[in-house]
């Protein structure tokens, strides 16, 4: 089988430019981050290899955002038979066939840089979030809640008349930030 895996980091950004043209069996999509390989559809489309099978991904950014994640992953899909292909870095590697060094390492050099630029664009980030705090201009996320809200939530739990769930239902919250409240 032939397997299409395409990744984008939130739901509102346009998956159009990956593997266009690129025809497949089964496709598995992700709309998260490439920060680890926790994706559900990543594990789905691992454990639904099988020897023989080949997965087409756009680019190796799209698979993981470091070189450990990235090896990683490449070995998984190779010691299950399968062979996966890079199209836009035009790098393949499957099972049973020496991997030519020079791949490898342009594998390697590659998946460190993609992993460069984004550490740089963190850093980037940061930098303009503080000079932003100096500046008075930067004031983080907004709070879900009114102080009159939490004031009512921590009034409903003390009571003991409400579930937790029912309390974070209510208000719109995880059950989580309730439990951070009463803290």
């Amino acid at each position: 089988m032939i397997f299409n895996y395409i990744r984008v980091s939130t739901a509102l950004q346009n998956i159009d430019r990956q593997l266009v043209g690129i025809a497949c069996d089964r496709e598995y999509m992700d709309k998260l981050s490439g920060k680890d390989t926790n994706r559900p559809q990543l594990q789905a489309m691992i454990d639904n290899l099988r020897e023989g099978d080949i997965v087409n991904v756009h680019s190796m950014d799209r698979l993981a955002r470091n070189v450990q994640d990235l090896l990683a992953l490449i070995d998984t899909i190779i010691n299950k038979g399968a062979k996966i292909k890079f199209h836009k870095e035009n790098l393949t590697f499957e099972a049973n066939k020496k991997t030519d060094a020079f791949q490898k390492l342009m594998l390697t050099l590659l998946g460190a840089v993609s992993e460069f630029e984004r550490e740089i664009i963190l850093e980037r980030q940061r930098e303009g979030i503080a000079i932003a705090k100096q500046k008075g201009k930067y004031k983080g996320g907004q709070k879900k809640l009114s102080e009159e809200q939490i004031k009512e939530i921590r009034a409903l739990v003390e009571a003991g008349k409400m579930k937790v769930t029912d309390i974070a239902k209510k208000y719109v919250v995880t059950r989580q930030t309730i439990y951070n409240l009463m803290k």
